[in-house]
């Protein structure tokens, strides 16, 4: 891959399949010596802020001006290897997801934020989410600076809740038992009582309530267990008993319409509940106890990184940081997208405080009860939950096969990356 006409390949397919026309000179190397690039996987509304973000601190005038390249996720995902393997076109900064920094680290992707930070005395610990900014380290080192912790909490139907689930809301924790209860009840309606959204968050917020540990050794996978078992099985029993929504259901459309009566899913998708007409309310994830020290709320967080460079420019990299430094108190435009910025000083605009995701970071409580599940292959795990998703749920599988398959193929993954 470190041949010069292999390279060009790559580029130009990735260029067409992205139509991005002049990629090659616009996307990867800066117009000018005084521009930094920053690749990003914010293709939709959230790309949309984001480049508003970008042109508000290009308006101070500084030093490094940022370009702003958003590329599909998959996409981005995929060039990152080939693109520092070939020292070649490497962006100046880069978002990734904090649960892929270990892995990138041990496969020699990422350089480490301690040269730089003294400059930069505003990005320390006490200025982020616990959560979010513990993440970004690995072996006493600074991989990611966290710009986001984006969570997977629960929107509910006022009118239903008031109709089926009367007191579920009253500690602002709504258990499964209440689910349940109300489900049974909605079910002569026509009206579910909660929808099965993204599985991910769903199977991991549970196994975490459960006890449940990804790894016992911090490299293989503990799949196969009696606690994946007990969640596969408890989201089971919900949708025999018709107490979710089934397959072939579409969750937010049930919600948007009036026949849901909760539905769990990402802060992110706030903005798009809010142009319809639904009365809504949000709360934490769906919770097997009502005590609010085992609340449990699945988030990741989008982390600034800085790719590996053979040979890097210290004052490009300062003005790197710059950027960084200054989205950490500029950051309302990302909250306005959905999201949770990861920097504390959010908490004080009195604009971000009537968002209705601000309460995740507004209480202390609710802070800790955001649980990155930072296994260092979660990224194998992802995509075999992703991929296959509720077939053991929908009866297309057994339970046993289901696991055993994902044990395995995220073992197979993991044995494949040690032996490269």
């Amino acid at each position: 891959m470190k041949k010069s006409h292999f390279w060009g390949v790559i580029v130009t397919s990735i260029a067409v399949s992205l139509g991005l026309t002049g990629w090659t000179s616009t996307a990867v190397h800066a117009d000018d010596t005084k521009e930094i690039i920053f690749w990003n996987p914010f293709t939709g509304p959230d790309g949309t802020s984001m480049q508003s973000l970008v042109n508000q601190y290009n308006k101070t005038n500084p030093k490094y001006r940022v370009k702003n390249v958003s590329l599909t996720e998959s996409d981005m995902y995929s060039k990152i290897p080939t693109i520092v393997n070939s020292k070649k076109g490497i962006p100046d900064l880069q978002i990734v997801h904090v649960e892929r920094i270990k892995d990138y680290v041990n496969n020699g992707l990422l350089d480490s934020y301690n040269p730089y930070l003294k400059k930069f005395s505003g990005i320390n610990k006490d200025n982020y989410v616990p959560e979010a900014w513990v993440n970004g380290a690995y072996q006493g080192k600074r991989y990611g600076v966290p710009l986001d912790i984006h969570t997977s909490f629960m929107y509910y139907n006022k009118k239903l809740v008031q109709k089926y689930a009367p007191h579920a809301l009253d500690d602002n924790i709504v258990t499964f038992d209440e689910i349940k209860a109300a489900g049974k009840k909605s079910q002569k309606d026509d009206i579910a009582g909660m929808g099965l959204t993204w599985w991910k968050p769903l199977f991991l917020s549970l196994y975490g309530q459960m006890g449940g540990e990804l790894t016992k050794n911090g490299k293989d996978p503990d799949l196969n267990n009696k606690t994946s078992r007990r969640v596969v099985n408890f989201y089971k029993d919900m949708h025999d008993k018709k107490i979710t929504t089934q397959d072939g259901d579409d969750p937010m459309q049930l919600f948007l319409t009036g026949k849901q009566i909760f539905l769990p899913e990402g802060i992110w998708m706030n903005n798009q509940i809010k142009e319809s007409d639904i009365d809504y309310g949000v709360t934490n994830a769906p919770q097997l106890s009502s005590d609010s020290k085992k609340i449990v709320n699945w988030s990741s967080s989008h982390q600034f990184v800085l790719l590996k460079q053979p040979k890097r420019d210290q004052a490009r990299t300062e003005g790197t940081l710059a950027f960084v430094n200054w989205v950490r108190t500029h950051s309302i435009k990302w909250a306005e997208s959905g999201q949770n910025p990861a920097s504390l000083a959010i908490t004080k605009d009195p604009k971000y405080l009537k968002m209705q995701q601000s309460f995740l970071l507004t209480n202390k409580v609710e802070q800790d009860s955001m649980t990155i599940f930072n296994y260092r292959y979660n990224g194998y795990l992802a995509d075999y939950l992703d991929r296959y998703a509720y077939d053991a749920v929908f009866n297309k599988t057994s339970v046993s096969q289901y696991l055993k398959k994902m044990q395995n193929t995220v073992q197979d993954e993991v044995d494949a990356q040690m032996t490269n």
